[in-house]
């Protein structure tokens, strides 16, 4: 299972955690307790939804409510007004046409995503989101200037209806060894000149923890560098894309300090795939991880 697969899709059990320091560990219970974690308010925690859309986004979005969440990544313009429902927003709007492998370096695509983002930037805006994902598309031979290139002359006409709408245009960091075979956007430093090439505040990146982990190491070095440039942060564990614990290598705790500490005031969102059986403790210990 993996976000490519599922996101055009767009469409917890239940238990309680066992803390002593960091989270250790969880305990599966029969009945899930609604009340929220004792959360300290430092992070904007949010989760995607397609690590767990085997629940009816309905009761997910209950759920998320209960336990403390703000806002559900990756729903589509049909779905924003559920998670509305339980008091979240969609802190990252998508939708069918978001294609990884096909996006802004290859002018033949810019027509096509143009008009639907046109679209979905004006939806967006309508329903009180605040930010929308974009991707790169696959080299396929390109070099890395043309890509940038392509992806600011493709990108322009819609950040001037970002910027009119309040909208900030986030393209995903992703890596190209494991997951996403020859995707362009795969290095800070890349999406860094994007940035700057493009010049807007409506435009930054989606610094995914679990894809730069993979590509380029040195996360919290990187974060404190490149910060400014960054507006939202998807977590996973490495290796595997599955919990945040001491099972994998990465030192969640002291990254999202890092985050923090930088002033960051956007969302970070779980996008690990649960391996436990209640996969509402997977989430629940992942935001207590991140929760610093």
């Amino acid at each position: 299972m993996n976000r490519r697969d599922l996101i055009k899709k767009i469409s917890l059990g239940a238990g309680a955690l066992s803390i002593g320091g960091l989270v250790s560990g969880f305990s599966n219970l029969t009945n899930f307790e609604k009340q929220n974690l004792l959360l300290k308010g430092n992070v904007n925690h949010s989760v995607c939804y397609w690590c767990y859309n085997s629940i009816p986004l309905d009761n997910f979005a209950e759920v998320c409510a209960e336990i403390g969440l703000k806002g559900i990544d990756l729903l589509g313009p049909n779905e924003w007004s559920i998670a509305q429902k339980y008091g979240l927003t969609c802190s990252l709007g998508t939708d069918h046409f978001a294609d990884i492998m096909n996006g802004f370096n290859n002018p033949n695509n810019h027509t096509y995503l143009q008009k639907n983002y046109t679209e979905l930037i004006s939806k967006a805006a309508d329903a009180g989101l605040k930010q929308v994902i974009v991707f790169s598309g696959n080299r396929n031979g390109m070099d890395d200037a043309t890509g940038i290139a392509n992806c600011a002359i493709g990108l322009e006409p819609l950040l001037k209806l970002a910027e009119k709408k309040g909208i900030t245009i986030v393209m995903e960091l992703l890596n190209s060894k494991v997951d996403h075979k020859d995707y362009h956007c795969d290095h800070t430093p890349w999406g860094v000149r994007l940035v700057d090439k493009i010049s807007s505040s409506n435009f930054k990146l989606l610094y995914d923890i679990y894809h730069m982990q993979i590509m380029e190491g040195d996360v919290i070095a990187t974060i404190r560098e490149y910060h400014s440039y960054i507006a939202h942060y998807h977590t996973g564990g490495v290796p595997g894309r599955h919990e945040i614990n001491d099972r994998q290598e990465l030192n969640y705790p002291a990254i999202i300090k890092a985050i923090v500490d930088s002033g960051f005031t956007g969302f970070i969102a779980q996008e690990f795939i649960p391996t436990y059986p209640d996969k509402l403790s997977a989430l629940k210990e992942g935001i207590l991880i991140c929760d610093v």
